[in-house]
């Protein structure tokens, strides 16, 4: 119920989605089972104003793609998928890779992650670290993450998400945003394998 105003807000704003975090207290079962309880009554509630509910992968439970894919097919809403981040892997803690003196010790392969979360996909949200000379994202391979964003047939919004350095925020996304051009007419170009 405290999301409703989210809801609400966005149906305002004319947004297509919000996202959530996929975060409680108790077990992996126990918070699995209330995120299928919680999203079915959210799910309604958006339903009713055109509005999807997003999952964003976004450390611990959340980063386990295989957790989140039992929790869409068991919702099983049109309007309840995921946002695939082609960051936030971490399963050791909350809010991506890392914290301020918290390293993660456990992470989710981020290839399969986005794999495994693009059938339920509404959106994408390509994140960056950081550029080499030639504009090449070195933590994330985008050639073959866009691969996967192609092959699954997914034809909604790709977000940009920078987070790193040493560019500033705007540069970074402007950068985020050449290399998807870039990268997208490549794949674009590849012949399928037979």
């Amino acid at each position: 119920e405290n999301h409703f105003k989210w809801v609400d807000a966005a149906s305002i704003l004319g947004c297509h989605s919000i996202r959530i975090n996929a975060f409680g207290d108790g077990s992996k079962e126990e918070v699995q089972a209330a995120m299928v309880d919680a999203l079915k009554q959210l799910g309604t509630y958006a339903a009713k104003a055109n509005i999807n509910v997003l999952i964003e992968n976004h450390g611990l439970y959340s980063a386990d793609a295989k957790w989140v894919a039992e929790i869409m097919q068991q919702v099983s809403m049109a309007n309840v998928g995921t946002l695939p981040d082609f960051g936030n892997w971490c399963l050791s803690h909350k809010w991506g890779s890392t914290q301020p003196g918290k390293e993660c010790t456990e992470v989710y392969d981020r290839y399969m992650g986005v794999a495994e979360t693009l059938p339920f996909a509404q959106g994408v949200s390509a994140k960056s670290y950081t550029f080499d000379e030639q504009g090449e994202e070195i933590v994330i391979d985008y050639s073959r993450m866009l691969k996967l964003v192609k092959d699954s047939d997914f034809d909604g919004y790709i977000g940009i998400e920078y987070e790193g350095s040493p560019l500033s925020e705007p540069d970074g996304i402007r950068a985020t945003k050449a290399l998807l051009e870039k990268t997208w007419e490549k794949v674009n170009q590849e012949k399928p394998v037979q």
